[in-house]
């Protein structure tokens, strides 16, 4: 189930997002080429793509789309494509993992 659902989200991702949204990576907006093995990038953009499917749909209102880009899009991008975000120290060309912060037994 997990894998159908990651499936249809790349191919969201990659067919409406990035084409219309995906702005130029840089070291102050980064962006990386295997985002989906980033996990908080798959929750961050799963829910961008949930409240798209939700606010893109007819019953929304024609006023669905504008509270899509005011609510969800910014903030989900600015996240994801902050300096500190999940993609820090990805680049254009290469991923890398990142550390999990270290956590003492309770």
């Amino acid at each position: 189930e997990y894998e159908e659902e990651l499936r249809l989200l790349v191919t969201w991702v990659h067919a409406l997002l990035l084409p219309v949204y995906g702005r130029e990576a840089g070291s102050s907006s980064p962006w990386c080429p295997r985002w989906w093995e980033h996990l908080e990038a798959v929750a961050r953009l799963h829910g961008l793509w949930l409240a798209w499917q939700e606010l893109t749909d007819p019953t929304a209102g024609p006023s669905g789309p504008a509270l899509w880009h005011r609510d969800h899009l910014g903030a989900v991008m600015g996240e994801l494509r902050s300096p500190s975000g999940p993609f820090a120290g990805c680049k254009e060309n290469s991923h890398r993992a990142k550390a999990v912060p270290v956590v003492d037994p309770f």
